[in-house]
């Protein structure tokens, strides 16, 4: 079983937080913002005005002309770990809360603006959020199940859940090309951690890189055009883990597969990139780097 995906408190680590943006066509890194705690995973919102990332428990939105914060309200959902998506039409954001009642991850949903009123969609748990699909139906998920991490899906309005993976091992990170064709994802099964992709429905699931290094969370450009993965280096981590305080890459490989390219080498790991975090030009990515307190 992987241990980063067994329940947990949200907690933060000794490390100082670096928001960061780069471009990537020409590499440029633009820092936004330092915090002298934990922050986590940015969503950029479809307006180009924030960014939505997780800190304690809690959603903020980061205002990228005034470089204020603002506190989500999430109404008791005050445990959010960092697979958080904003809904197509970024009324709404779904967040895995961990309940009281036993601490496990659940997807649930709320109002982006105002509201702060939590509806529950998964009862089950585990269950890790990752995709939206572009026509607001379906949300995209990691769950397990009898001590078998796989992807599934489910209505937006909750209902019974879809498996689409049954492979030993590890499969996490499913999220939705642009079309909505297609749901990207990472999977062990192959002995290291490898970007795949199949049908929308599950089939055809097909590995895209192959090389010597584990690598997780693709995100898809919103043009469609381009998918950025975190990479850690083989050996530095047990392949079914992506724990925070490593080395690593974010990588660029076009979605139509073909060699990586490395866009940032940083000191990060967990909580960098876990979710889609593309302008909507699909021109940068928004992510966050770490440096241990002294």
């Amino acid at each position: 079983m992987n241990t980063l995906k067994e329940p947990r408190k949200v907690e933060g680590r000794n490390v100082i937080s670096i928001l960061e943006t780069v471009d990537v066509f020409n590499g440029e890194r633009s820092i936004l913002a330092e915090f002298d705690f934990l922050i986590e995973a940015p969503n950029w919102t479809r307006d180009g005005k924030h960014l939505v990332y997780n800190s304690s428990g809690r959603l903020y939105a980061f205002d990228l002309t005034t470089g204020e914060r603002s506190a989500i309200r999430s109404g008791y959902a005050i445990q959010c770990n960092n697979d958080h998506v904003l809904s197509p039409d970024n009324t709404h954001v779904a967040v895995s809360h961990h309940t009281y009642e036993d601490g496990l991850s659940r997807i649930y949903i709320l109002p982006l603006q105002g509201g702060g009123h939590p509806v529950l969609i998964t009862p089950m748990a585990p269950s890790y959020l990752h995709g939206w699909s572009p026509d607001g139906n379906t949300l995209a998920y990691c769950a397990e199940r009898n001590g078998e991490y796989d992807i599934y899906t489910i209505p937006v309005n909750g209902g019974i859940e879809t498996r689409l993976t049954h492979t030993t091992g590890l499969n996490d990170g499913p999220e939705y090309s642009p079309d909505g064709k297609h749901i990207w994802f990472n999977s062990v099964r192959t002995g290291l951690m490898q970007i795949w992709r199949m049908n929308a429905d599950g089939s055809e699931q097909t590995q895209v890189t192959f090389d010597e290094s584990n690598n997780w969370f693709p995100h898809v450009s919103p043009d469609g055009e381009w998918v950025a993965y975190i990479s850690y280096r083989k050996g530095d981590v047990a392949p079914g883990d992506h724990p925070a305080n490593k080395n690593v890459e974010i990588r660029i490989i076009s979605s139509s597969g073909g060699e990586f390219r490395t866009l940032v080498k940083l000191f990060g790991g967990q909580g960098t990139i876990n979710v889609n975090s593309w302008s909507p030009d699909s021109r940068r990515l928004a992510f966050v780097s770490y440096k241990l307190k002294e």
